[in-house]
């Protein structure tokens, strides 16, 4: 039985994993807000079919799992816990004696979607990581070898054909464990029945955004599939970096927004600053190179996940995680329903930039709760020969290397601040060695005092004895970044900076669809109370740090912001929508110093503006 080539990277479970810091204080409020509490109020979890109601019986109760489950666990909350038990049960509980596992009739099955399975079955590994539940083995085993037999008369179709390369995370997990061939067999069929990303990456047609929906300029099938033929690499050997790459680049030219995403809206839609980018693709997008980190080892998908991490994913969410958006702009002065004939985004309505409940589509309410916990998942992993620091964020690793106990903590406030500290501990000496990713973004870097090449993995190889501690430095350098239509932004470090733009929210509460939308679980508009239309006049900044922040991606009192200087300018706005670009560029003013906040930390931005130079 041949075998699959090893990951670069294991991850660790939330048995070895714990979140600290910041990033356990954003776990703890997602856990407290809407993500926590879904399952009470909104009939797509509350009342779906997995569970025996009338409601949805496909994508939306295992999309919310797929973050439920981890949070819990990772937060260690026996009541979370539980919870996510009962809802496992009940998924457990339908699986029928032939092992299908979704939620229809036996007359339903040669015309459902199979996404579903592939979703379950993931949701399901990822519960046995955290819980060890003996059911699940089994169960997995069921559903993938019925959805073998399923697929040979029943061709795979829409999101199972987009997405066919999904199903071979729960079944790479399997066939570690219990290698048959018909496994070989399923992973092949699924190749050949599903989109060709090889032919659409490698021919690339989608330059230019349309006005129309396709399956494979669908943003979030374009964000999983940049680690489609990472996956299919592990039979076949090659690359796998190779065609993520490609795509990543392609992305970047032609659709590629400020944060480092790129724009859908929900198909691929150009790297105009008031498009949007729909929050399913930013947290599969993270998900896609957290699999490649893990899989190649290439420090670059380290840094694509915290520039989204850092950027796009709280920009998405207000701070309090009640709300989130569907779609998100670069430059959101305003966030109300558009009016007929002047919606902006190219196949979504009206309402989908807003924050709320449900905006636009109910995929990313269920959906947006994976990315801090698969974060959180991917802070340290398992190299062949010790452990890897992978994704710089706060957290606590226990696990044993050649048996013996080790504990590695990462106390930082990175990426706001420029220093990392690692506390090893061994209970006995042990030889291992410890990696240290140095992100990209960083212009200089020190480990215990000795440069460390950005972009590349610092490596210790030495016998570790009792408790020791490792110092890092970085330093972060402000830089204009060029942006299209002679537009530019400012980025520091791993963050990206926005005007800082005092808004005003407005509750919005009522019925639709048999959805009550009513505080905390309600939507609102967001208005602009101050001046936004600005061009850059400088590129000097001045940078104050804020010890006093209460969270991370607080937009009232954030971890550190900066000034500038810069100068008004006539810059349309209709409809609830500033222009693309701004009407002209001639100072309305002298030059004044503005305050700017990470992206991260905002509701409404201004971040492409002209740089009016001298």
């Amino acid at each position: 039985m041949m075998k699959l080539t090893p990951l670069a990277y294991t991850p660790f479970t939330t048995n070895e994993l714990k979140p600290s810091g910041w990033l356990r204080q954003q776990l703890e409020i997602q856990a407290r807000s809407l993500s926590g509490n879904l399952d009470k109020i909104w009939p797509e979890v509350r009342d779906s079919r997995w569970l025996g109601g009338e409601q949805d019986g496909w994508e939306r109760f295992p999309y919310w799992l797929d973050g439920f489950i981890p949070m819990a666990y990772l937060l260690e909350d026996p009541e979370l816990i539980e919870r996510a038990k009962k809802y496992v049960d009940a998924m457990l509980n339908m699986q029928q004696e032939d092992g299908w596992i979704c939620p229809c009739t036996e007359e339903e099955r040669e015309r459902y979607d199979v996404w579903a399975t592939y979703l379950v079955c993931k949701v399901l590994v990822l519960y046995y990581d955290c819980s060890k539940d003996p059911r699940i083995e089994d169960a997995v085993y069921r559903a993938l070898y019925n959805l073998y037999r399923h697929i040979g008369p029943n061709t795979i179709f829409n999101w199972a054909a987009a997405r066919w390369f999904e199903c071979l995370i729960p079944l790479f997990w399997l066939y570690e464990r219990r290698p048959e061939e018909w496994m070989l067999d399923l992973a092949h069929t699924l190749r050949i029945e599903g989109f060709n990303f090889e032919e659409l990456y490698n021919n690339w047609r989608f330059q230019v955004p349309e006005r129309r929906w396709t399956l494979p300029t669908h943003v979030v099938n374009i964000a999983m599939s940049l680690k489609a033929q990472g996956l299919y690499s592990r039979l076949t050997g090659e690359d796998p970096n190779r065609l993520a790459r490609k795509a990543w680049d392609l992305l970047q030219e032609y659709h590629g927004t400020a944060t480092g995403h790129f724009t859908g809206d929900e198909c691929l839609s150009g790297n105009s600053p008031i498009q949007g980018a729909e929050c399913c693709s930013i947290v599969e997008s993270m998900y896609s190179y957290e699999n490649l980190l893990s899989i190649s080892g290439s420090p670059e998908w380290g840094d694509r996940v915290e520039a989204l991490a850092f950027n796009s994913l709280p920009a998405t969410l207000s701070p309090d995680m009640w709300t989130h958006q569907y779609d998100q702009q670069i430059n959101q002065v305003c966030c109300t329903r558009l009016p007929a004939g002047h919606i902006v985004f190219r196949s979504n309505p009206a309402d989908s930039h807003i924050f709320g409940l449900q905006p636009c589509c109910g995929c990313c309410t269920a959906n947006f709760n994976q990315g801090w916990p698969k974060l959180a998942l991917s802070t340290f992993m398992r190299s062949p020969d010790g452990i890897a620091s992978t994704v710089l964020a706060p957290s606590v690793l226990s696990c044993q290397v050649q048996g013996v106990p080790v504990r590695c903590q990462l106390k930082t406030e990175y990426p706001f601040r420029e220093t990392l500290t690692y506390t090893m501990e061994t209970e006995a000496p042990v030889t291992f060695a410890f990696s240290i990713r140095i992100p990209s973004t960083v212009v200089k870097a020190t480990v215990n005092g000795e440069p460390a090449q950005p972009g590349t993995f610092f490596r210790m190889e030495k016998e570790w004895n009792g408790k020791e501690e490792i110092q890092v430095a970085f330093t972060f350098e402000t830089r204009m970044e060029k942006r299209p239509n002679d537009m530019y932004c400012v980025k520091r470090g791993p963050l990206l900076y926005s005007v800082a733009i005092e808004e005003e929210w407005t509750r919005l509460e009522y019925e639709k669809d048999g959805v009550v939308h009513k505080f905390p679980y309600c939507d609102y508009d967001v208005r602009p109370l101050s001046k936004w239309n600005y061009a850059f006049a400088s590129d000097a900044f001045e940078v104050t740090e804020n010890p006093n922040y209460t969270s991370a991606f607080s937009t009232e009192n954030p971890p550190i912001s900066m000034t500038g200087k810069f100068y008004e300018i006539n810059w349309g706005f209709d409809y609830g929508v500033c222009h693309e670009v701004p009407d002209e560029r001639i100072p309305l003013t002298p030059a004044q110093t503005v305050r700017l906040i990470p992206y991260g930390c905002t509701n409404l931005r201004m971040t492409e503006m002209p740089w009016i130079q001298e």
